[in-house]
């Protein structure tokens, strides 16, 4: 069984993805966080049962020999909506009852947080990025513990793609929604200063 985790708002540079989510939800992020293996960096937010990440490649990291996550490595536009993380107890059985390119398991950690993390070989994940990447935390720490309260919270992961209907058996969660139609990610939100669309 998958549980939604985490949405991912992927940036050219994470200065302009904190500057994009702050003024539309009205909020400041959390401390710079780094990935050593990825050569990219975020910043966190929390959404209550949920958390908002903000990433961009590290410009002062070296370049990995692998494909980063994400498919940063093609990212470019304005800060956006990419990704969405689903967690599991046992990633590798997860990963049986997703859709082939998923990705492999990677084990990677960050201060406190340890975890697994299926990370397709060419950085992209099939259906364009809608389907979720799967995550597998381990050990007693999330960041959703030590996030600071935000007030914020998504009300609606709106899914468009063609084929999105192939999802459908992953889907749990009642806030994510999936549509047959043109490739979209929307996020909806309630925040103290009412209702924002990411």
């Amino acid at each position: 069984m998958l549980t939604f985790d985490h949405i991912a708002i992927s940036a050219e540079t994470l200065a302009a993805g904190t500057a994009h989510v702050g003024s539309t939800l009205g909020v400041t992020l959390g401390p710079i966080g780094h990935h050593p293996h990825m050569a990219t960096h975020n910043r966190l937010l929390s959404l209550g049962d949920l958390y908002l990440e903000v990433i961009a490649i590290d410009p002062d990291a070296p370049k990995p020999e692998w494909p980063r996550w994400f498919d940063l490595d093609h990212f470019t536009g304005p800060p956006r909506l990419t990704n969405w993380v689903a967690r599991t107890d046992d990633l590798s059985a997860a990963l049986t009852h997703t859709l082939p390119g998923t990705g492999t398991p990677i084990a990677l950690s960050r201060g406190n947080y340890r975890w697994q993390m299926a990370v397709p070989p060419d950085g992209k994940l099939p259906l364009n990025g809608i389907h979720p990447a799967l995550i597998q935390w381990e050990g007693p720490h999330h960041p959703t513990q030590a996030l600071p309260e935000s007030h914020i919270r998504l009300t609606r992961l709106t899914l468009s793609h063609p084929q999105a209907d192939l999802l459908r058996p992953l889907i749990t969660d009642p806030r994510i929604h999936l549509t047959p139609g043109p490739l979209n990610l929307t996020a909806d939100f309630d925040t103290p200063n009412g209702p924002r669309t990411l």
